[in-house]
């Protein structure tokens, strides 16, 4: 397919319109392919005939997926390109769900959506990616943090449309599957119009870079130091550890939390949808500012903040309080939602710089996905024998809170 034409007399660097295409990638892989499980989980898993465990189970074969796909984006991306690679896994991630909308067996379920993780990863992981080879390292925690904000969008779009769809339709979940795998679809063709795999595939330089030949140089205040010359597998396998954690605790709350609402606390479906969709507006900043945050004063003091206030998030819906403490605790899960993710991408970036970031980003997004694949699974099992998710949620706050002492134990520059 053709390029758009880029008029270089335009103030707007294109590197900006990346970041576009990069949210709308986002919304569709991450957003509508896996966040989207949430609001369907309960009137799937009362047509089905669900248990909590089998819920979990198919959120889990989600991550499975992903976690193979993290194993083959690197030589997939050397081999093809990320913006063919990009536009294939989209194009799976939207076929996967719209079959899933006609099958009722959990098997094929569970095998389907194993397919939708694959793409989730494939996408997702070279997306992040290009942030390193179109912004220097003092823009690129702005950057991913815009990119990643596209989750939050398909949470509101999804928060808000499948509940009214299952009042539409007695097959409403079958059909919310379908059209939310269209839009992906939609999504796949506008990211391989817009997305170069390179600055200087259009004679651009990165954003905030002076001339072609500046070499984004690594920031202090990320630790930031030739990888040659100071431990490198360190510094990765800390960082990998830290997003593991997040990995088996955000997506506990995301798959299991609006399940809670309804069998639970006694919440209808839409009013559970809107609640669920204030996660949506509120992670619409978590990126943007707590990426621009952890540029300003590093991305240590960044990861210590955002582990705290999910830490509270956890315990909030975990202890037996009035109901009235959800909002705060979704208030709290929304404000820092996306950062992670936004942090550890610059933070990779700074240490390994743009020429090794696709190949170590997959590493760390790896034992991420190990931990988004335990999570889930772990959490319904867990719900299964004790009758309600407290236990899992109390799980995840002590998850976070030792994620929290490891990011203190990060080293702002290796001697």
């Amino acid at each position: 397919m053709s390029h758009f034409t880029v008029n270089r007399n335009s103030n707007l660097h294109y590197g900006w319109f990346i970041v576009l295409a990069g949210m709308l990638c986002l919304f569709g892989c991450i957003g509508l392919g896996r966040f989207a499980l949430g609001m369907l989980l309960p009137a799937m898993g009362t047509a089905l005939n669900l248990s909590y465990s089998q819920m979990g189970l198919i959120s889990t074969s989600n991550f499975i997926g992903y976690l193979l796909s993290v194993l083959l984006c690197g030589p997939l991306a050397i081999r093809f390109g990320i913006r063919k690679l990009i536009f294939v896994a989209l194009l799976l991630v939207g076929v996967s769900m719209m079959i899933i909308g006609m099958t009722s067996n959990l098997y094929t379920i569970i095998l389907l959506y194993l397919l939708t993780g694959m793409g989730s990863g494939a996408a997702n992981v070279p997306m992040m990616s290009l942030v390193s080879q179109w912004f220097v390292n003092q823009q690129r925690g702005k950057a991913a943090g815009f990119i990643v904000s596209g989750s939050g969008f398909a949470i509101l779009f999804s928060g808000k449309l499948i509940p009214v769809l299952n009042q539409w339709s007695a097959y409403g979940w079958r059909l919310s599957w379908f059209c939310l795998g269209l839009v992906v679809l939609a999504i796949a063709v506008v990211c391989v119009l817009v997305l170069r795999n390179h600055p200087k595939e259009l004679g651009l330089s990165p954003v905030g870079s002076k001339k072609m030949s500046d070499v984004p140089k690594v920031s202090l205040n990320a630790a930031s130091v030739p990888i040659e010359n100071k431990g490198f597998p360190t510094i990765i396998y800390h960082c990998a550890a830290i997003y593991f954690l997040f990995g088996y605790t955000y997506v506990i709350y995301a798959t299991f939390i609006v399940t809670t609402m309804i069998q639970e606390h006694g919440f209808s479906e839409a009013a559970a949808g809107n609640l669920w969709s204030w996660v949506g507006v509120l992670s619409l900043f978590s990126g943007p500012v707590l990426g621009t945050f952890s540029d300003k004063l590093g991305r240590k003091t960044g990861l210590i903040l955002v582990f705290s206030i999910q830490t509270l998030a956890y315990l909030l819906v975990a202890l037996p309080l009035p109901s009235i403490f959800l909002y705060l605790s979704i208030g709290c899960y929304g404000v820092v939602a996306w950062s992670i993710p936004t942090i550890i991408t610059a933070l990779i970036s700074d240490y390994v710089g743009p020429g090794k970031v696709v190949k170590v980003f997959g590493l760390v997004t790896f034992i991420f996905a190990i931990g988004q694949i335990a999570g889930p699974y772990l959490a319904g099992a867990l719900a299964e024998q004790t009758g309600n998710f407290s236990s899992s949620f109390l799980m995840s706050a002590v998850m976070t809170g030792i994620a929290a002492i490891l990011s203190i134990l990060l080293k702002e520059k290796l001697r």
